[in-house]
């Protein structure tokens, strides 16, 4: 995934424009690696990739699996993605959630890989593995373990201490991948090295790197090809098998989502041509399919806006257009920041406002996705499509003088001379529509097109694709203006599936050998024409406004004519003979058995499928129920299936039975701090140096994530009446501050600062030869990312930078700190390393179920806390959920103005959502079934950490239903959640 924040936009267009820029001596780049075929079943040339000789389109959506804990989920998101059209799924992993003690790897059931891959397998989808070892994501460090920031010298560089240090996993995650691979039946059949490799703090692309760290990963017994994903068509790392680059034309400000700042680029081919030594498929291994929102952003649903059908529309069919090959749409499906897991520019939510939201339910745009799939899926000729060389005034004859279109054309030049025609808007400023005619090379001539008295419509932020000499099946289209949906053969007849706008007119040719048993099923209300000439039939058309299809009949030709909104809900099931299912939420899979029609799929309401089936179907059954199944015409069946959506009785979270308990007992001076860690060193390995003798930086202790701890314990002069610190957390961190109990103050704060520098009265003013402990209690958002290559951007500090008095010097004593109990040997192996923070609470496991509170005192985070600090909240609710249903659910919290806390979500053990009431935007916290108990007892826990001197209180807490869905996500099994035990070294 890009980082906007290290490259700017200026930067990016000098790359696409300068060569010099990209690679500054690319004469100097080594032939890198032997890639002498060591297998057979994945190979390519300069248009496609090849499965057992078979040329295949990769499309491909990005998944992160450690962004979902619960391993049972994984395949209702594939069998989604597959349903959409998708034949692979693309994985980051995160090195630093396996080896977050240097040398110790826990591949535990959360964390493995391998049920993931199986799922994959399972639902038909191939796997582009993209183990980095840096991937960047939005997750922190990005994907650097926290060690690494002890780790001397530069990072994704030939820097020995570095390259020692990624070698064990590469040869951990190699040996996953190469089990996993096609060659050994599994679904694996890319390895993407490296991620991004494109931006180099010290201006050189380091080729020894590159060479060493592929020859890692063929060692680890990897044989299918490497790819690349250079961060622009820079040239960078082209000593993989096929190289790859990435786009996110967009960008991501999500909070104007009507705004498109760019339009798709015209020059990939000719660019890409030019600029990549190794001519191969044409591979992005990011295109963008959402937005990441950062603290106090939009929130996702508006960069599902952004990013939206017509985006897909435009820009994806821009990239068609540059005969790409292999893409990757990143995201696919977001998930969630679980833990510690984000870096400081996001928040919980991983959502991305992409095709499936991060509860799993479909927006808008999987609709118009899956549009574009299926047509890929049926159309053999653009994998051999290359586009001609059109100048901007030939362009200009073509279009019949309009110079507001732009046009690319693609030909196939391999075997029938299939040409795509992709007309889209030249400005996306404007949201008129145009009006155009259109010349067409067809095999019997230049024709001018529509031949009917009308023109064509291109509606605003649109972009369609016009076939010319396009072989469906038997069936020969000349021209369509329409776009094609898809085409299958049932029953020895041949459907044909267009589509447009409502009231959108068309006009397709078909070369008919002769013209027999030609009919509409049609009422003569409907507005179409045809004609006939030199065996050549020529249909015009209006797309109807209702939802109504037109079907005309021609021989074994059966066209089916229908508006977006019905082609983009009918389903192509893939079963022998195929059956199209038109209507519904979500149809997953078919199967045939005898004369019964078996779907699996998922409802939201009372919906009526039209099914094209063989003519031996009689019978329907949905998710294994008989349904009553009617003739319809034309071999069509239908159904009426109403789905069972019970109401579930949720608790009131306000009305439960709440214990409350203190999570600051570090203030007090009667505090004991001995098993801390004593912040005793003075050197540090990170290159930023402190200004202060002693190292405060958390990392050196080997505390990377959640809240920190800092206790400074100091003997006073006389006269100290004030204290400043420089605190570094990420951006949006906030930290308070005590002196011996007695609160001195906070800051709350904001998106743009991640180093805070801030003066403090004390309470009273010191006398001599007292002892003071000034204790601070501040955030960590997590690691920064570290995008630009032979930088240490990750290790940037988390803890105090510098610090002083006002009034006089205080003796120093020591300083102490704390974060999650055992700091890189951390204790919940089930929950994984980044689960925890440095609160009281959590260090001593209040947050599990089977903890015993029942001595603590009742209290309600509604009621809150008087005073600064951090209180802990407890309570338990039950769940009666019924099998067959899918009800996502989420903890909700309202916002309340002018108050400064943050609070913390724990369920069952697990720390689903980190809460800054002064940020935002986040307020509804999706919490997934198998972390939520949907058949039984819960634990709720919760953290309020007021910050303001009067204290802070929750406005609301509630649990909601998100949406209601009959089917689908099948059993569900709880991710492992080990109760409380008594934890002896805690403190």
């Amino acid at each position: 995934m890009l980082a906007t924040l290290s490259i700017t936009a200026l930067q990016l267009a000098l790359a696409v424009l300068s060569p010099a820029f990209a690679v500054a001596s690319r004469e100097q780049q080594p032939l890198g690696v032997d890639h002498t075929a060591t297998q057979k079943r994945v190979t390519w040339d300069e248009h496609s990739l090849f499965i057992d000789g078979k040329r295949l389109f990769v499309f491909s959506g990005e998944v992160h699996p450690w962004r979902n804990p619960v391993q049972s989920l994984h395949l209702d998101v594939l069998q989604k993605l597959k349903a959409a059209g998708f034949n692979a799924v693309s994985i980051y992993f995160h090195w630093g959630v396996v080896e977050y003690e240097r040398g110790v790897f826990r591949w535990n059931e959360i964390f493995d890989l391998q049920p993931f891959l199986d799922a994959a397998k399972e639902a038909g989808l191939y796997v582009i593995a993209r183990p980095g070892p840096y991937v960047n994501a939005e997750t922190t460090g990005g994907g650097f373990p926290g060690w690494g920031t002890r780790v001397e010298g530069l990072w994704r560089k030939s820097n020995k201490n570095y390259t020692e240090a990624y070698k064990p996993f590469v040869r951990e995650f190699g040996a996953l991948i190469a089990k996993n691979e096609i060659t050994k039946g599994g679904p694996i059949i890319l390895v993407q090295v490296e991620n991004e490799y494109s931006g180099f703090g010290d201006g050189i692309e380091d080729f020894e790197y590159e060479w060493e760290l592929l020859q890692d990963f063929k060692d680890s017994g990897i044989t299918v090809p490497t790819v690349c994903d250079d961060a622009w068509l820079g040239g960078h790392f082209q000593s993989v098998d096929i190289y790859g680059w990435n786009s996110y034309p967009l960008g991501f400000d999500c909070s104007h989502p009507e705004v498109w700042h760019s339009a798709p680029p015209d020059y990939f081919y000719n660019l890409y041509n030019s600029r990549i030594r190794k001519h191969g498929p044409k591979s992005i291994l990011e295109l963008q399919a959402g937005g990441f929102d950062g603290w106090g952003g939009a929130g996702y649903d508006a960069c599902g806006k952004l990013i939206g059908p017509e985006f897909e529309r435009v820009f994806y069919k821009g990239m068609y257009g540059s005969a790409v090959k292999v893409m990757n749409l990143y995201m696919a499906f977001g998930g969630t920041n679980w833990g510690q897991l984000a870096e400081p520019g996001v928040y919980t939510s991983y959502d991305y406002g992409s095709i499936l939201r991060e509860d799993r339910r479909l927006r808008d745009k999987y609709y118009e996705l899956k549009l574009q799939t299926q047509f890929l899926a049926v159309s053999p000729a653009y994998l051999t499509s290359t586009p001609w060389q059109l100048t901007e005034s030939r362009q200009i004859e073509i279009l019949k003088g309009t110079r507001n279109i732009v046009l690319t054309v693609l030909e196939d030049t391999l075997d029938l001379h299939t040409k795509f025609y992709i007309v889209r808007h030249k400005y996306f400023s404007k949201f008129d529509s145009i009006n155009y005619r259109i010349e067409l090379k067809t095999s019997i001539g230049a024709i001018t097109v529509p031949k009917a008295d009308h023109t064509l419509e291109l509606q605003a932020r649109d972009s369609n694709i016009l076939l010319v000499d396009y072989k469906a099946g038997e069936t020969h289209i000349i021209y369509s203006t329409a776009e094609l949906y898809t085409w299958k053969e049932i029953d020895c007849f041949n459907y044909i599936i267009l589509y447009g706008d409502p009231n959108e007119k068309h006009e397709a040719a078909f070369k008919v050998s002769e013209l027999k048993d030609f009919s509409s099923l049609d009422t003569e209300e409907v507005e179409w024409t045809y004609q006939i000439d030199n065996a050549i039939l020529t249909v015009n058309f209006a797309i109807l406004e209702d939802g109504d299809t037109h079907t005309i009949k021609f021989g074994n030709t059966v066209l089916l004519v229908f508006c977006r909104e019905v082609a983009s809900k009918t389903w192509i099931m893939d079963t022998n003979p195929p059956a199209i299912v038109k209507g519904g939420y979500l149809i997953r899979s078919a199967s045939i058995e005898g004369s019964h029609l078996n779907l699996k799929g998922d409802l939201t309401q009372a919906t009526r499928l039209h099914i094209l089936a063989t003519k031996s179907v009689k019978q329907v059954t949905f998710n294994g129920k008989d349904v009553d199944t009617q003739p319809a015409t034309d071999g069509w069946l239908y159904v009426m299936y109403t789905p069972e959506l019970p109401d579930i009785k949720l608790p009131e979270l306000s009305k439960l039975d709440w214990k409350r308990a203190d999570s600051l007992p570090e203030i007090t001076d009667s505090y004991d701090d001995s098993k801390w860690v004593t912040a005793s060193n003075t050197y540090t390995p990170n290159r930023e140096k402190p200004a202060v003798k002693e190292v405060l930086y958390a990392s050196d202790y080997g505390f990377h994530s959640g809240n920190i701890l800092w206790r400074g314990h100091f003997t006073a002069s006389g006269g100290e009446d004030g204290f400043w610190a420089v605190v570094q957390g990420g951006q949006a961190f906030g930290y308070s501050i005590w002196d011996n109990g007695v609160y001195v103050g906070f800051w709350e704060g904001d998106v743009t600062t991640g180093r805070h520098r801030c003066n403090f009265k004390l309470p009273k003013s010191w006398e001599s030869g007292e002892d003071h402990i000034i204790t601070i209690l501040q955030d960590h958002m997590g690691l920064e990312e570290n995008w630009t290559a032979a930088t240490e951007h990750f290790k940037a500090p988390r803890g105090i930078f510098d610090y002083g008095f006002n009034g006089a010097s205080p003796k120093l004593v020591h300083w102490k700190l704390t974060g999650n109990l055992g700091g890189e040997k951390y204790l919940d192996i089930e929950r994984g390393p980044l689960n925890e923070g440095g609160l009281y609470a959590e260090r001593q496991g209040w947050h599990l179920p089977g903890f015993d509170d029942s001595d603590w005192k009742e209290g309600s985070p509604l009621d809150g806390l008087k005073e600064p600090g951090v209180a802990f909240y407890r309570t338990t609710f039950n769940l009666d959920v019924p099998s067959g249903i899918d009800y996502p659910m989420a903890i909700e919290y309202s916002n309340s103005t002018g108050s400064y806390y943050r609070s913390q979500i724990y369920v069952n053990g697990y720390q689903f959502g980190k809460y800054v009431n002064s940020i935002g935007p986040q307020k509804s916290f999706f919490i997934p079934q198998g972390i939520l108990n949907y058949n039984g007892k819960n634990t709720l826990a919760i953290s309020l950490w007021a910050m303001q001197g009067e204290g802070a209180h929750l406005n609301s807490l509630d649990l909601r239903i998100l949406g209601k869905v009959e089917g689908g996500v099948g059993e569900i099994k709880n991710s492992p959640a080990p109760a409380w035990s008594e934890r002896k070294d805690a403190y």
